[in-house]
């Protein structure tokens, strides 16, 4: 006749729920370095756009990156995340840039590609950055604004060994068969390159 197993003292059952719970307790720490490790760019915040809205890659090696396309929304900051993570849009830029503060918000991995230029060309070879504000209006494009993005541009143009300069540097209105405008005559394009220069 086998032997009756004792039951599982009390404070046995104890430690092993403390060890089972200890992958748990170190979970949040793994979600937050997850977290932390979404972004490409290290000052950015993570704000995902829907994976209905860009193309999943593995740049640089399936496509070079040889362009920072500048854009500007035409819209505002919350409106324009809203807007790349609702699934009916179809568009999408890697980075936004809010005028008030120049926080930065990554939308799209830069190894995906983000749907911003309106030319696939273009969108393969390109890191788009959209800047809070209008075209036609010069007010929200602040000291802080420029200073976040060309602070932004300039780390991408390391990152891919792009020379700092107006030909890899280029406005939306400079896609070749593009209708946009962006970012309009009122972006101060000198000051910009000279920025990203110094930064």
């Amino acid at each position: 006749m086998e032997r009756a197993r004792p039951l599982p003292s009390r404070r046995w059952l104890l430690k092993g729920a403390a060890l089972a719970a200890v992958p748990y307790a170190l979970l949040s720490d793994t979600q937050a370095d997850a977290q932390a490790q979404a972004v490409d760019y290290p000052s950015a915040e993570w704000q995902p756009a829907t994976a209905s809205n860009y193309t999943a890659s593995n740049r640089p090696t399936g496509y070079s990156v040889d362009y920072v396309i500048i854009h500007v929304t035409q819209e505002t900051y919350a409106k324009t995340l809203s807007i790349f993570q609702n699934p009916q849009k179809k568009v999408s830029a890697h980075y936004l840039v809010r005028s008030a503060d120049g926080h930065v918000a990554q939308c799209v991995r830069e190894a995906n590609i983000a749907w911003h230029a309106g030319n696939w060309d273009y969108n393969t070879r390109s890191i788009g950055i959209e800047h809070e504000g209008w075209v036609d209006q010069p007010e929200w494009f602040t000291d802080t604004l420029y200073e976040r993005s060309a602070g932004l541009t300039a780390a991408i143009c390391t990152k891919y060994g792009l020379p700092k300069d107006r030909a890899h540097i280029i406005g939306h209105y400079e896609v070749p068969g593009t209708d946009h405008t962006d970012p309009g005559p009122k972006w101060d394009w000198a000051r910009y390159m000279k920025m990203v220069d110094l930064a």
